[in-house]
Order: C-alpha cells, then structure tokens, then sequence
C-alpha cells in the first residue's frame, strides 16, 4: 500500500531520532498494517525550530500570492494522489469508502482551493480613516498579520478533513505550522507531509508532520514558547489540560472539543423519516464524530412508536469491511475505545436503561460494535450526558417544545443538533433556542469550506472553516501616524 513512514521537519522527511517506530493497526482486522516514524520530544524541538525559523527568517508571512500559489499546489497534489490517500484512509482510520467521498476526504480536499481563492480577495489591511486628536489629523489603520508559529493536535476519526481544515486556513494566513498526527492513524498523516514535500514549493520549516505514539509530543507544542498559538481538536477533557499547560505562555488557543448533541423530533413530524435519519446518523463512522446527534428527543405520545422506528432502522444498518461501497459503518478506531463504549452501555443498563437493539460486540474480527439504541435513559444519566464516541443512541421523551429545548441544553456541550418538522418555520425556531454552534433543520447540510464550524459551552472556543477560519489565525496590529 502507498503510505510514508518518515516524519516532515525542516522541509525533509526523515526518519524519528533513533530510527524509533511504533506498528499501526488496522481496525476493520485488528491486524498490523506497518510501521510508523515515532517522534521523539528532541524531534518535537526540532519541529518547532525549524517552524520558528521559517517564519522569522523568510518572506512566508508577507507573500500573499506565493501563499496562494503554494496552496493550489497542495490542492493539486492531493488531487493526483487522492485514490492512493482513499485506501490509506480506509486502512488506517476504518473510515466506510462512502464517506471518504464526502467529509473523509474529497470534500476537505475543496477547503485547500477555497482559501487559495479567499487569497485573492481578502484584505490584509483596513482603513479606519483620518481622526482629530488634540488638534492634529492622524491616520489610522489596521493590519492582519499571522499568529506565528501554530501547533495543530488532530484526532483520529477524521484525520484528513481536520488536518486540511487547521493547515490549510494557517496557511494562508502566513502562519508556519507543526502537524501532530493522532497516534492511531498515523499513516494517514505522514502521507499528508508526503504531499506538501513533493508536490508545493512550501519553504522548508514551514510545514512540519509528526507522528508519535507518545504524549510527551504534545506536551512539547503546547508548552514551547516558540509556538505562538495551538490548534486542537479533541476530547473537552483533554481540551481543558490544554488551556493549562498553555497558559503559562498565554498561548492563543482553538478548541474544537466534545459534542452530546439532541435530535428534536417535533410533534408533526414525519416520524418515519425522523427515524431513519437518526438511526443512520448514528452509525456514521461508528459514531465517531464529535458533532453526531447521539440523543433523540420525541414526544411523550409517541416514544413507543419512534423507538420501534428508529430500532429498525439501527438493526438494519450495513456495518463490516469499511472498503466495500455498500458499507454505512465501519469499526471504531481500538479495542480501547471498544471497551470505553461497551462499558458506557453496561453502566446505563445497570442505572435503569433497556438496551432495544444491539450492546455487543458482533462475533467478527477487528473492532466493531453493534448499533445500539438504548430507551429509559434519564436525561441526567452518566450516558445522556458523557460523549460515547460510539454508534449508541439514547432517546427520550419530551412534553412540549419548551420541554424539548430545555432537555437539548442540558449539557455542557454545545457542538451541534438537529430539528425535524413539518412545519420549517417553527422547527427553526426550535433550532435557535438550542445552544450550538450548528444545526440542520429537517437535514440541511451545513457543512462546506465556507461554512463557520465549532461549538458553544464546553465544545470549544473558535471557529474552523470559512472567513473566521482564517480570522483564528491572524493577529490584529492597529497603526496610527499623522495624516500628510
């Protein structure tokens, strides 16, 4: 299989100091795929010099159409490589082939040529115009000028899309960037540095990849004080120890962090419809997206009804080899995150809930785990409340629409939702009173390189993709001298 084993520093890839490497598994199989560059903290230094260095010493910040030149490089370099990074994705992360064609890969390789475009439009520099101060005439400006040097932590379960959508925007602001690869997946992202080295003309230090099997990695970027600003994409736990160890350097940080968002099912909804979307949404990439509807939330009068719908529709769901078209789930990422997940089920079966269908592992190889929808939960419940990062689905009933609402916002995220009703206009209503940072009413897809991603609450701080994508990634400088 096409993959790269070296990490990316300095503009060279190169093997981990020592010549370390650590195994990378297949989880559809359980197998081992091959071997990974395993960073060291001396390699981690090396990153962050070589980042500090390119963006100190070359003419990366300022170039604004070399920077878009550069990006429509990597565009086209991913194009060329997209069918070879397609098997890649599927071997190293389990992603079903269907959803590389959508948010795993073809979509985020769109992001790369729409901020090449945004290049070309965006002003670096506002005028704010001539004041009177003390008698004298001054002018005044403002000028966006990059972060500096930015650490991007990505997690695994999408790899390419976070990747594109921290690297890419960073780019094109003029920041340099060091890319730390989720430690499950780690060809995907050593294939990604393979990309910028041989198909851009990037200056070398400005683009760095690391792939490790240890945390201490991460600690180096977040706590040098030659990186200016970390880019982070996880667990709202590990985004809180984060924001610590930053603060000593008062770091800017982006958090994209943990999601439990609801599916309001409203009372003239088509509960047929509802039903499948919910139950398909679910099982996507064995629930692993932070931003996945895993409560459903119908009314009182009919709970019996959407349960029995959404059952069958969770029962029915393709999952196996994520290589063939016809699978809709693949495995989850580990027999770690098999057990996190099963033990999640175990515990609320044990607190009172009835597991309606699945809550096992099937008797196959690699690390899958059945669909499972659990009815009876309480809204409070450790697993209504806690993010799975599984194909579980828990429903409740709800009373009225004030009811719904007040149950969608008990939580501490606030990543995303969902609204399902006859009526638009008052399931988008409903929509707005749910506190997050997107929702789709009766399945619009929100989802594009223009479109503002990212979470209220404990979901994160920032937005990726879009103008204020870019915007997370620029310093503001006000200038002000006397007017000629």
């Amino acid at each position: 299989m096409w993959h790269e084993e070296r990490l990316l520093v300095g503009g060279e890839l190169v093997p981990a100091e020592g010549n370390r490497t650590y195994p990378t598994i297949d989880p559809s199989t359980g197998e081992t795929l091959g071997e990974a560059a395993d960073a060291s903290v001396g390699d981690a230094r090396g990153a962050v010099e070589s980042a500090r260095r390119a963006f100190d010493t070359t003419g990366w910040a300022t170039d604004h159409a070399f920077r878009a030149t550069c990006l429509r490089q990597l565009r086209d370099g991913l194009v060329a490589n997209q069918e070879d990074l397609r098997a890649l994705l599927i071997a190293d992360t389990g992603l079903p082939h269907m959803l590389t064609q959508g948010p795993g890969l073809d979509t985020p390789i769109e992001i790369v040529g729409w901020y090449a475009d945004l290049l070309d439009r965006f002003e670096f520099r506002e005028d704010l115009g001539v004041a009177e101060v003390r008698g004298g005439l001054h002018s005044r400006w403002v000028e966006k000028e990059p972060v500096g040097v930015v650490a991007a932590i990505v997690p695994y379960n999408y790899p390419v899309q976070i990747t594109l959508a921290k690297l890419v925007p960073a780019l094109a602001a003029g920041c340099t960037v060091v890319v730390k690869s989720p430690p499950q997946t780690p060809w995907i992202s050593a294939a990604l540095g393979k990309v910028v080295a041989e198909h851009t003309d990037i200056p070398p230090g400005v683009v760095n990849f690391l792939t490790s099997s240890s945390g201490e990695v991460g600690e180096v970027l977040v706590t040098d004080p030659d990186v200016d600003m970390v880019s982070f994409t996880g667990s709202t736990a590990t985004g809180r120890r984060i924001m610590a160890a930053a603060s000593d350097t008062v770091k800017k940080t982006f958090l994209e962090l943990g999601g439990k968002s609801a599916f309001v099912v409203m009372d003239d909804a088509d509960l047929g419809l509802a039903a499948m979307f919910s139950g398909f949404t679910i099982c996507s990439h064995a629930g692993q997206g932070c931003a996945i509807t895993s409560r459903l939330l119908v009314p009182e009068a009919k709970l019996d009804e959407a349960v029995e719908l959404v059952a069958g529709t969770m029962a029915g769901v393709p999952y196996g080899d994520p290589d063939d078209p016809g699978t809709m789930m693949g495995p989850l990422i580990s027999e770690a995150q098999r057990d996190r997940v099963d033990g999640y089920v175990q515990a609320a079966v044990s607190e009172g809930a009835t597991v309606v269908t699945g809550g096992k592992r099937p008797d196959r190889p690699g690390f899958f785990y059945e669909p499972t929808l659990l009815a009876g939960v309480d809204p409070n419940a450790t697993v209504a409340q806690e993010e799975v990062f599984g194909p579980v689905l828990v429903v409740h009933g709800y009373r009225d629409d004030d009811d719904a609402v007040a149950i969608a916002n008990n939580s501490i995220f606030g990543l995303s939702g969902a609204v399902f009703g006859n009526d638009a206009e008052r399931a988008t209503a409903v929509a707005r009173r749910i506190r997050a940072g997107t929702i789709s009413v009766n399945g619009g897809m929100y989802y594009g390189p223009d479109a503002p991603f990212g979470g209220y609450k404990q979901s994160g701080i920032g937005r990726e993709m879009g103008v204020p994508g870019l915007q997370e990634y620029l310093e503001l400088k006000t200038i002000a001298r006397p007017a000629d």
